[in-house]
């Protein structure tokens, strides 16, 4: 079982399976906070929208290309691991069953491919064994069907939509140790091939496609359990890692990595033998780091969003033994973090998934009262 001393007291909570008891070193969760004040001008509302069939956390949501979010599997702790899958429909702000999973899993990932259906990969399933089958999501049917299976099984991987439409899977671990291999999906062929290893086996990193095609492999936990600072470029012309510049603020894990109109990468949140408030800029030209504005306060398992104006959207998390409702946003323009609202619902390792109409859905994750079913909308309101 699943509970809430067991999630917040590291990053990967070793108590989740015997399969996973891989040592995490633990986090001190009761950071200080250090709040700022709202900036002028700047609000969002969050409004309850229809909630979940199925309370569920350690979910994925994709946005399909008719504008409704697909919910895939997860984790509540009277069903345990999860099949079931849900449809939100954007025009009448409610959700409705589609076809199961064939093997119900947490931890995987989730990616929208070109053609529109969403493959999943790996994670770990009911009996706490970890997965290397994957399967396909197709919006027309609302079925899923099996495809190839990852060469190595795998939970807390990234994986990333390459340019030419391919998948390409990083890092994770097994059910011994953390992984630095990585495999790429074609979905022309519905099979994997292994490509180019990561100099450092990692899990808990970020993996962001950048302008130029490359991937960016950031931070992360390592096979001695050391939190990393360390971050290196896939190309995928030549299927190779090379080294890049370290984060300058501290190594960290369990963090986001949000690609910015300007091309550089905003890290943020996440945490090491502390949770942290620093966040940082990557440039892809000079291949460094620099420190940016920090956030309000320190968080794990938060989530971060992309916002049509260029501002990054930080909702929710957990830091100090309890879920956080904050909504913070990072202006590019000036480097800066402003708390512009809150959450209806704190919560943590929920989804946050910004629709074809501006609006924000936020769905699912853990709470006060365990994990939730609700979900909200937040929209930007002119003040």
């Amino acid at each position: 079982m699943k509970t809430l001393p067991c999630l917040i007291a590291g990053l990967r909570p070793a108590c989740l399976s015997a399969a996973t008891r891989i040592a995490i070193p633990v986090l001190l969760i009761g950071a200080s906070l250090a709040l700022v004040q709202p900036c002028a001008g700047l609000s969002i509302e969050f409004k309850e929208t229809g909630s979940l069939m199925a309370e569920r956390y350690y979910h994925t949501a994709n946005l399909l290309l008719n504008g409704n979010v697909l919910v895939a599997g997860g984790y509540n702790i009277s069903s345990g691991h999860l099949a079931t899958a849900e449809l939100y429909d954007v025009a009448t702000g409610t959700w409705t069953a589609t076809g199961s999973l064939n093997t119900a899993r947490d931890h995987h990932t989730a990616t929208l491919l070109p053609n529109g259906k969403v493959l999943v990969a790996g994670g770990e399933d009911f009996f706490f064994s970890v997965l290397a089958s994957a399967e396909l999501y197709d919006p027309v049917t609302g079925m899923w069907t099996l495809t190839g299976s990852l060469a190595t099984a795998r939970e807390l991987h990234t994986a990333t939509l390459l340019g030419d439409g391919k998948v390409l899977v990083v890092g994770g671990h097994d059910v011994t140790a953390r992984l630095a291999s990585a495999e790429l999906y074609d979905p022309a062929t519905g099979t994997w091939t292994t490509t180019g290893s990561l100099a450092t086996a990692r899990e808990l990193h970020t993996a962001t496609l950048l302008g130029d095609g490359k991937v960016l492999v950031v931070g992360g936990i390592d096979v001695n359990a050391h939190y990393l600072g360390s971050a290196e470029l896939y190309d995928p012309a030549s299927g190779t890692w090379s080294p890049t510049g370290r984060l300058v603020t501290g190594a960290r894990a369990s963090h986001t990595a949000t690609l910015l109109p300007n091309g550089k990468v905003l890290v943020a949140g996440g945490g090491n033998s502390g949770l942290l408030l620093s966040t940082e800029l990557y440039d892809p030209a000079s291949g460094t780091w620099s420190a940016t504005g920090s956030l309000p306060m320190g968080v794990v398992f938060h989530a971060a969003t992309l916002l049509g104006n260029g501002g990054v959207l930080v909702t929710g998390g957990v830091g100090g033994g309890n879920p956080f409702a904050e909504v913070e946003i990072y202006d590019p323009r000036n480097g800066t973090w402003t708390t512009i609202g809150s959450l209806n619902t704190a919560r943590y390792s929920h989804t946050a998934t910004l629709l074809l109409n501006g609006k924000v859905l936020i769905a699912g994750g853990f709470g006060n009262s365990g994990e939730l079913a609700s979900a909200e909308l937040g929209k930007r309101e002119p003040n």
